[in-house]
């Protein structure tokens, strides 16, 4: 299968060109530059808009709205009626979260893929057909050392996100546990919070395969986020074998199995938990085993590439 479909968000897109199709990426992308990353397949390539227009193209996969009018530009033909496509909706609702209809909630040529369950029941959807493909991401590794008395935290741009991503909620886990803090703009942090840089350590944006060693020697992870997606850093952690602190919102506490990490909505509760896991290092390596056997049973790859050829077939047919 000949699959169309924009480089937006890498983790995600890092596990959907690992399926048995050929990817066809348009360039330049909406929002800066194109670009593979290191290490995919082959099958992936980079497309101009004078080339896809005399592609042979079999599905659309859309993620972003603007991609509506784009695809029907550059490929002329309208994704839904002259090609088969699907929108792929990542992110959560916006705004007042009770009367937010989906922009494509009018229609039906487009079916709607939403990336979890909650987001499915917190989107108004209308007459526009749907379904939940939840995230799939390869397996780093069972990586857990446990060597380093503190927590890890994922979160790009934590002071210009804020109240979303909980930054907020990281200064009263910090005074129970020291936090490593790595992602995309992270310096300042501590500054921000109020609390000192020995407490809440910005460690930067690392290459993939460095921060999964690196967060690997921590003792557990914290995933402060209020308002997003599962987020894939928390998958992975699980998967590299670090027990779970997650703020119970949207699809992540559901996420954390018992017994193989804590979920809870009050900042006290995260905090003593943070700190139990970082005191006793084999209690993190126990709960860290079974939180990376159930996000490899829910989150693998096999069964989000799988997922996704079943629903390409259907509306290719």
């Amino acid at each position: 299968m000949r699959i169309v479909i924009w480089h937006v968000h890498g983790g995600w897109m890092n596990a959907f060109v690992r399926g048995d199709h050929e990817y066809l990426l348009p360039v330049p992308r909406p929002g800066g530059p194109g670009g593979v990353l290191d290490g995919w397949p082959s099958n992936v390539r980079e497309v101009t808009p004078a080339e896809l227009r005399n592609e042979d193209v079999d599905v659309v996969v859309l993620q972003r709205l603007e991609e509506i009018d784009l695809a029907q530009t550059w490929l002329g033909r309208r994704p839904g009626v002259d090609v088969p496509a699907v929108y792929h909706e990542h992110n959560t609702p916006g705004g007042d979260v009770c009367r937010m209809q989906h922009p494509l909630a009018d229609q039906t040529d487009l079916p709607l893929v939403h990336v979890t369950h909650f987001n499915r029941v917190y989107w108004d959807n209308g007459r526009a057909p749907t379904s939940v493909i939840e995230p799939g991401i390869p397996d780093p590794g069972h990586l857990f050392t446990g060597e380093l008395p503190a927590a890890a935290v994922v979160i790009n741009e934590p002071v210009r996100r804020g109240r979303a991503t909980g930054t907020d909620l990281l200064a009263d886990i910090a005074d129970a546990v020291d936090l490593d803090v790595f992602g995309m703009k992270v310096e300042g942090l501590a500054e921000h919070l109020g609390r000192s840089p020995r407490t809440i350590r910005a460690r930067g944006d690392l290459p993939q395969h460095v921060m999964h060693r690196e967060i690997a020697r921590r003792r557990v992870y914290v995933h402060p986020n209020r308002w997003t997606s599962v987020g894939m850093a928390l998958i992975e952690a699980m998967m590299l074998g670090l027990p779970p602190v997650v703020l119970a919102a949207t699809e992540s506490g559901p996420a954390v199995p018992p017994g193989g990490g804590v979920a809870s909505t009050r900042p006290d509760v995260l905090g003593a938990a943070a700190r139990r896991y970082v005191r006793d290092p084999d209690l993190a390596a126990e709960e860290g085993t079974r939180a990376r056997r159930a996000a490899l049973e829910r989150f693998s790859l096999d069964r989000f590439l799988a997922d996704w050829d079943r629903l390409l077939k259907e509306v290719c047919a």
